[in-house]
């Protein structure tokens, strides 16, 4: 038998072990267990769960992969994601868990005091969720089917079973302290192989630092094999596609339902600040590496395999070809790899990186095991909140107010196993590759919960009127572009994972327009957008003074 299939079996199989005897250890007993983790989670651990729940399949398997092909364009992702995470940090994190809520859709329901408003924001939350999940357990089957020489689409399926089994049993209390588990994992196995590939070729362990040094050779290497540049920017799309690109996964990240909600289960607004905090830091480290990591790939992939002969290819080419995610095929019939003959998706640079630069075995093992940790946690946190929206904002708040916890427990853990395996359906056959999928789900955030949840905290006129009508009418406008540009329409050059400049602006404008014809909110709600402002009690004109016991805060 393999010992690289042994190794990373054993690493993979360790790793499964590890975080299924934490859910199992912290299995949810009460509905606030399911949904906020009893909001008892202190910030810095809190970080790491928002850096595992936020660092997806798309971050670890995609994201260097994207860089590496697109070259300058792919910044767009790191730019966009990292620039997000600011505005959710500090423009809705702590006012929301100030509100004291379990979900976006409930926030969005007591704000304007509408249950179309919520069930709306519901299905919104359940058809964001699940476009981004078909990505994760997308990359769940790629790392399967390299783990176990099978095709991607059998891994898919295994994925499911593991996903569905965990987010079901432990809720949000399990799933957080197991992304605490699945972030170390998953950093130590990013960071390793850049580590060890910086020391390889420029003899530097600081890849962030040493990997400048390759940008020139990179440049002399796209020359002489005619490739358009590495570093030449907009190459690969248009200024506006790459502007609108990064507005829509920044306001994506800020309407992310199942991102959002990690800042729930922290004790006060402080907490979800310092949360915010140490999740930046703790997300950095990959977003930093992520060009590096594209950068070093590149470059052993030009010197080392591009030229080879067709019969000596290395071995690990053979396994990836047999996934179907690596196609070698001598076009010119020279009997000589050329780099134009070379097509590797983006889905597999990282994985496959270790197995170019030989770093051995237990790096490969370790690179797969921190794959699936990011897939799995993810993909936990998204069918939790697909549970929440379903369970707890429609069929608890709107059709059955009476339900005992044990219902509605039950009835959240069998809608996240139905969504997993309808999910895993799709994922069989993904529309796109990961990143491309994931910008979709940005996108429609972007659409719908971005205007939604920044006019409800900051402009106290927007009323349950005006949130429907955005909702509605920037999930219309985002679907639409992003199915008018699959078929080749665009506007500038803006393609279908930049849909989400059109959804915002049409979600803005159709919620202002709307509040400002029909009646303003009534002055208590006002008063309470007023008040999530300031971390301390308000009195106000009325004399009616507002305490927010939930967070513990003092005058």
């Amino acid at each position: 038998m393999d010992v690289q299939f042994i190794v990373s079996t054993a690493i993979i199989l360790a790793t499964f072990a590890l975080y299924i005897g934490i859910a199992v250890y912290n299995k949810a007993k009460a509905t606030s267990d399911f949904y906020v983790a009893g909001r008892g989670v202190p910030p810095v651990f809190n970080g790491m769960a928002i850096g595992a729940d936020w660092m997806s399949a798309a971050s670890f398997i995609g994201l260097a992969g994207t860089v590496m092909i697109l070259g300058y364009d792919g910044l767009a992702y790191i730019m966009g994601w990292t620039g997000g995470y600011l505005l959710l940090t500090f423009l809705l994190a702590p006012q929301l868990r100030k509100y004291g809520r379990y979900t976006v859709p409930e926030f969005i329901g007591d704000r304007y005091n509408s249950h179309t408003a919520r069930v709306i924001a519901a299905l919104c939350t359940i058809i964001i969720s699940f476009t981004y999940s078909i990505g994760q357990l997308s990359g769940s089957g790629v790392v399967i089917g390299r783990l176990f020489e099978i095709d991607a689409k059998v891994g898919t399926l295994i994925g499911v079973v593991l996903i569905a089994f965990y987010s079901a049993f432990g809720g949000m209390k399990g799933i957080t302290w197991t992304q605490v588990a699945q972030y170390i994992v998953l950093i130590i196995a990013y960071l390793i192989p850049i580590i060890f590939m910086s020391l390889q070729i420029t003899g530097n362990p600081a890849p962030w630092i040493s990997y400048g040094e390759l940008v020139g050779k990179i440049g002399e290497l796209d020359r002489e094999l005619g490739v358009s540049e590495y570093f030449a920017p907009f190459t690969n799309g248009t200024k506006w596609q790459f502007l609108a690109l990064m507005f829509t996964l920044m306001a994506g990240t800020a309407g992310l339902p199942h991102v959002i909600v990690r800042f729930y289960t922290v004790s006060t607004m402080k907490a979800a600040r310092w949360s915010g905090a140490w999740a930046l830091l703790f997300i950095g480290l990959l977003y930093l590496s992520a060009p590096a990591y594209a950068a070093f790939s590149r470059f052993i992939l030009m010197t080392k395999v591009a030229g080879s002969k067709i019969s000596e290819l290395p071995a690990w080419t053979a396994s990836w070809v047999d996934t179907g995610k690596l196609q070698v095929a001598d076009a010119n019939a020279d009997g000589i790899l050329q780099w134009k003959e070379i097509v590797i998706s983006n889905d597999i640079v990282v994985m496959a990186t270790p197995e170019i630069a030989n770093l051995g075995v237990f790096v490969i093992g370790l690179v797969a095991a921190g794959a699936m940790a990011a897939a799995l946690s993810t993909a936990g946190g998204l069918m939790i909140a697909i549970s929440s929206s379903f369970a707890h904002d429609i069929y608890y708040r709107v059709f059955k107010p009476n339900a005992t916890e044990k219902n509605r427990l039950a009835v959240a853990r069998w809608t996240i196993v139905i969504a997993t395996l309808a999910a895993g359906l799709v994922a069989l056959n993904p529309p796109g590759v990961i990143t491309q999928i994931v910008a979709w789900a940005f996108a429609l955030a972007s659409g719908t919960f971005f205007p939604a949840l920044i006019l409800g905290v900051w402009w106290k006129r927007s009323n349950a009127q005006g949130v429907i009508a955005g909702l509605l009418v920037g999930l219309g406008v985002t679907l639409t572009y992003i199915f008018m540009a699959r078929a080749g329409v665009n506007v500038f050059g803006i393609i279908d994972t930049g849909a989400g400049v059109f959804g915002a602006a049409a979600g803005f404008i159709a919620n202002i327009v709307v509040s400002l014809m029909t009646k303003a909110p009534d002055q208590k709600y006002q008063d309470e957008v007023t008040n999530l402002r300031y971390p301390e009690q308000m009195t106000f004109k009325n004399g009616d003074v507002w305490v927010d016991d939930d967070v513990n805060f003092k005058a």
